[in-house]
């Protein structure tokens, strides 16, 4: 499908990365990981990056005996906090109605699932309560967020701040107890999708570093997290989130209607119809003029007040798919058509890959209790996944694992970042381990791995490049042996990260990786590069110990031995 975009070649100019790293031995055809030497930390006046990050963490924590945690920058009007149903009133929350001059309420009902309660029941959105401190992002993301909080919870247990860690994921037991699962983040208008799913990965990180201390507090705390592993997985197996009948699973939003948290870019629906207008070759079903493609009355709300142009409206199907790519973090792309307007349907690599991590790590997490039959339910399932995944995803002909349109029943030829998910999640073998690092360096740039080679105006597609997907490639590169290669991503990416630091002194949430020295430029949707931000600063650390070790710590149990194919 033409999408009327500017599809640019990728960048080949490597000199400069490839003068930081040290060469890798070849062996049996495959890279064997060797530590680069290490660049020496760059400054801003006087403080060090590093040193920047750490500052950094105190000013993005957020408790509820603060003001500053219950404002939302992305909605006009009072703050409201919400308690779950029933929930006795902490006085520091109490205390906050005449210290910040915010409202305290309860839910109207329990919730046991999502979808239990609709944000559209509640006439004023809030802040969810939880009990325990946490990270946010930076900027407009003044809230827990789901899958920023795993690789901010890397970032503080590389520098040793397990209890902070632990507070976040405890946050989460919380939130799928009172709250129904783990939320796109807490505000009450997420109530209706989750995030990438990351829970087993954090709690066998937590797990880890509490067992070197002291395991049999280890083990109560495991314990007492496998209920809540078994109750967020359960999430992605709902009828609601498969992918058809492919035994996959798919992101899916159960509310309806343009999302209340773009309030504070209310343009961006008009700019998506605008631009379907603008490239009638383009054939989508996201544009109608009937009345019943009006998602809500006019005057609703700030955003539903732009929802139309020119008697032009988006489809209710649009609406679901542009719920979903939210659930996805990936928000926004052309990955699944223009604006990701088909999001629903399609099975995505990078969830299902996920996915078979999630079940791997359950497995291994009970064999770490002594429960083996547990074990093999969750080795079991995992195995039903890589063998859907090896149906429906992998693409022999192109030698890369691609999402699939299981409407349509076909795989996307849309090359995303997302490919290398199969490497970090030991599901590859070493065959498809190596044609999926072919198809990779076309996303290797000066600055680090773009995530598409598509140049759509979208802060997800080229020529830009994220913290968390740069992290799960270099991670999963290195724990199939590709050094050289992961050496030149981690390098790119943190002089990304160090020359804008340079430059502003600040640490952004995305950065142009085709040619650093120039300003991130987005064109609809979320056009400002927050400063903060949890999950660079947390990945540019790892990334920094990743080039001193030349291998991960944390590899797949599944990962093929070298040389061997499957």
């Amino acid at each position: 499908m033409q999408l009327g975009i500017i599809i640019e070649p990728p960048m080949r100019s490597y000199a400069l990365l490839l003068l930081l790293c040290l060469p890798c031995a070849v062996a049996q055809q495959q890279e064997v990981a060797q530590p680069p030497v290490p660049s020496a930390p760059s400054t801003q006046g006087d403080v060090p990056v590093e040193q920047y990050i750490r500052n950094g963490w105190a000013s993005l924590t957020r408790s509820m005996t603060d003001c500053a945690t219950v404002h939302d920058p992305k909605l006009a009007g009072a703050s409201v906090v919400y308690l779950p149903h029933g929930y006795p009133i902490p006085s520091t929350v109490a205390a906050l109605r005449t210290k910040c001059n915010v409202r305290v309420e309860h839910l109207p009902r329990a919730i046991g699932k999502e979808g239990d309660l609709m944000p559209s029941e509640l006439k004023t959105p809030g802040l969810l309560y939880l009990p325990h401190r946490y990270v946010v992002p930076g900027g407009r993301f003044n809230e827990m967020y789901g899958w920023d909080s795993y690789f901010i919870l890397l970032g503080l247990l590389s520098e040793g701040n397990e209890l902070l860690a632990r507070g976040i994921v405890e946050n989460f037991f919380f939130e799928i107890e009172n709250y129904g699962a783990i939320l796109n983040a807490n505000r009450t208008y997420y109530l209706t999708r989750s995030q990438p799913p990351f829970l087993a990965r954090m709690v066998d990180e937590v797990y880890r570093t509490m067992n070197r201390r002291d395991p049999d507090a280890a083990k109560a705390w495991l314990e007492k997290a496998m209920p809540y592993l078994e109750r967020d997985h359960a999430l992605w197996l709902s009828d609601a989130h498969k992918a058809g009948d492919t035994g996959l699973a798919r992101y899916f939003d159960l509310g309806s209607g343009p999302v209340p948290e773009m309030e504070d870019d209310s343009t961006y629906y008009v700019d998506v119809i605008k631009w379907l207008l603008a490239h009638p070759e383009v054939k989508t079903n996201y544009l109608t003029k009937a009345a019943d493609g009006q998602a809500c009355s006019s005057g609703a709300s700030a955003v539903c007040a732009h929802t139309e142009y020119q008697g032009w409206r988006l489809t209710p199907a649009f609406y679901r798919s542009d719920r979903a790519m939210r659930e996805s973090g990936f928000d926004v792309s052309f990955r699944f058509g223009p604006f990701s307007g088909s999001t629903e349907n399609y099975a995505p690599v990078c969830l299902n890959a996920l996915l078979y991590r999630y079940e791997l790590d359950v497995a291994g997490l009970y064999t770490k209790l002594g429960d083996d039959a547990k074990a093999k339910q969750w080795t079991d399932a995992a195995e039903a996944r890589k063998t859907a995944m090896n149906r429906y995803l992998w693409d022999a002909r192109t030698g890369a694992f691609a999402d699939y349109d299981f409407v349509h029943h076909r795989r996307s030829t849309y090359l995303y970042a997302t490919a290398a998910y199969p490497l970090w999640a030991g599901l590859a073998t070493r065959t498809q381990a190596a044609s999926t690092m072919r198809q990779l360096r076309t996303l290797t740039h000066e600055g680090g791995l773009a995530m598409s080679n598509t140049i759509s105006g979208m802060q997800w597609d080229a020529p830009f490049g994220w913290a968390p997907v740069n992290w799960i490639a270099v991670d999963g590169m290195s724990c199939y042996g590709y050094g050289t290669t992961m050496g030149r991503i981690a390098h790119g990416f943190m002089h990304s990260v160090r020359d804008n630091y340079e430059r502003d002194g600040t640490i952004r949430e995305k950065y142009n990786v085709v040619d650093p020295r120039k300003d991130v430029e987005v064109a609809a949707g979320y056009k400002s590069n927050v400063v903060g931000f949890g999950w660079t600063n947390a990945v540019y650390l790892k990334m920094n110990g990743l080039l001193f070790t030349g291998r991960s710590s944390d590899c797949a149990s599944t990962i093929p031995a070298r040389g061997t194919q499957q």
